[in-house]
């Protein structure tokens, strides 16, 4: 049930080591904790499936089934309004919520307990029913969001559903750090993960990033990505505050690729 809500990384998922063929695992020079770019190349969602079949109830909620070819779920020119004249020259980061901002669980008969310490709690209906998720938000989190705002043109773009994801950002961003909110609908299927395609943005690809802990999610453009290790609940986390110097880095770049392949060198 949760999953087909919310598309997050589990615990018991957590792989480090790479196929053949998928993306490398990369790491940027910067001062930072030793896990901010640790990365996990393999489309966990698959596997969490594979395990766990959903029901048929569940399948609206969790999209086309994968057949091996590309499933655009977006249409029209660009998901993206035009940039707004005070974002003009700002580079476009696109942000991931589950895992990335906040963690989340729902409380119901199919889930462990609830969250006991939850910042929001935030009701979602599913088939009719009303289930209560209890949403951590990472720490750091709000000084995070307000520091990149005032660098960059922010986009939340999560694979999770809107009528979860929508109002737990309403409480998440207080101050309209978000330009645009894009969800699971805009998302690419693509051999079972929904992948966010970030050349249907309509944004420069050499002045548009990512900020998301699943490298299934950037797959498509591995190259404008800043990895972020999943967070669950530890209170002692500190990987936002230790990005922050990073962003304020690639905030003056030109050409992100540029600075990105300079940051990843050995």
């Amino acid at each position: 049930m949760e999953s087909s809500i919310i598309t997050q990384v589990q615990k018991e998922d957590i792989q480090l080591s790479p196929k053949t063929g998928e993306v490398s695992r990369s790491s940027l020079k910067k001062p930072r904790s030793c896990n901010i770019f640790k990365a996990l190349f393999c489309c966990l969602r698959g596997a969490q499936d594979a395990r766990n079949p959903p029901s048929p109830s569940q399948d609206a909620l969790l999209g086309p089934q994968d057949n091996g070819d590309v499933v655009k779920l977006s249409s029209g020119p660009s998901l993206l309004p035009e940039m707004t004249p005070q974002d003009q020259g700002k580079i476009c980061v696109v942000i991931d919520l589950d895992e990335t901002l906040v963690h989340s669980s729902f409380k119901c008969s199919f889930s462990p307990q609830p969250i006991s310490n939850a910042d929001f709690i935030v009701p979602v209906e599913i088939d009719g029913t009303t289930h209560q998720v209890y949403v951590l938000k990472r720490p750091y989190v709000d000084e995070f969001l307000q520091r990149m705002g005032e660098l960059f043109e922010c986009i939340l773009f999560t694979a999770s559903l809107a009528k979860y994801a929508d109002p737990v950002t309403d409480l998440l961003d207080q101050c309209g750090v978000f330009r645009a909110r894009l969800f699971r609908e805009s998302c690419v299927f693509h051999q079972g993960c929904y992948v966010k395609d970030l050349s249907l943005l309509g944004r420069e690809l050499h002045k548009t990033l990512i900020l998301d802990n699943s490298p299934a999610s950037y797959i498509f453009h591995p190259e404008n990505a800043v990895p972020v290790v999943s967070w669950f609940d530890d209170v002692e986390d500190a990987e936002l505050l230790h990005l922050l110097p990073v962003f304020e880095d690639l905030s003056q770049a030109e050409d992100v690729y540029t600075r990105l392949g300079e940051l990843r060198a050995p």
